[in-house]
């Protein structure tokens, strides 16, 4: 029977510390008890980059991404975009990126190598408030994959994105039209009518962590500015 081996861990903000486990071919990272992502459930998190960019219908647009992890959303939605598009990503651990540079090479390939890609090591709040002061570019798109719903579990100063205010900025920060993109590892009443507070036509759904139909359910919210 395979074990569960420990590869590295790293502190984060707050004192947070991260391990990446492998079992057998598959990899996880896990916050104390709770497994943030997994190799073995990534349909979901591809999932919120493919319907993202459905609804938005603009290959070429500029997205950001808040949450590298195992780089599943990132690469989706690289796959559906076109030569001329902007993928930024806000990744606020080093050691995520050298994780997928080091022993998840395999499964990174040449992705992070791609010329439409623009990581940044930071907190993906600056981002949205560089956004909103005329500091870089507005986006067409904001994924926020940064905690396992809509609360800060890997650092608490995430709290400020699912707040009011924090919604407030993410929807100043799109483009007319722009869609705010949430992963969460079950429903919340409450964040759902705090973004149709925050102006946005919000779209609920019920995704599975595996293909057909199989696996943990997961929630994704769509929320579209006018």
């Amino acid at each position: 029977m395979l074990k569960r081996e420990l590869i590295d861990t790293t502190q984060i903000e707050d004192g947070v510390l991260l391990e990446l486990y492998s079992h057998g071919r598959d990899f996880m990272i896990v916050l104390g008890r709770k497994e943030l992502m997994s190799t073995r459930m990534r349909f979901s998190e591809e999932q919120l980059a493919e319907l993202t960019l459905d609804k938005l219908g603009k290959p070429n647009g500029r997205i950001l991404i808040g949450g590298y992890g195992m780089g599943f959303t990132y690469r989706a939605a690289a796959a559906r975009m076109g030569d001329t598009a902007q993928i930024v990503i806000a990744e606020i651990s080093e050691s995520i990126v050298e994780w997928a540079k080091g022993p998840m090479a395999e499964l990174t390939g040449e992705s992070l190598s791609d010329p439409r890609l623009d990581l940044k090591i930071c907190d993906v709040a600056a981002l949205i408030d560089d956004a909103n002061d005329g500091t870089c570019a507005k986006f067409d798109a904001i994924l926020l994959d940064v905690d396992n719903g809509p609360d800060g579990l890997v650092r608490d100063a995430n709290n400020r994105l699912y707040s009011r205010t924090g919604l407030a900025k993410a929807r100043d920060a799109l483009k007319p039209g722009g869609i705010l993109s949430v992963w969460s590892a079950a429903p919340d009443p409450a964040f759902r009518k705090r973004l149709k507070d925050a102006g946005l036509e919000v779209e609920e759904r019920g995704i599975r962590s595996r293909p057909n139909n199989k696996g943990a359910h997961h929630t994704i919210w769509f929320a579209q500015k006018s």
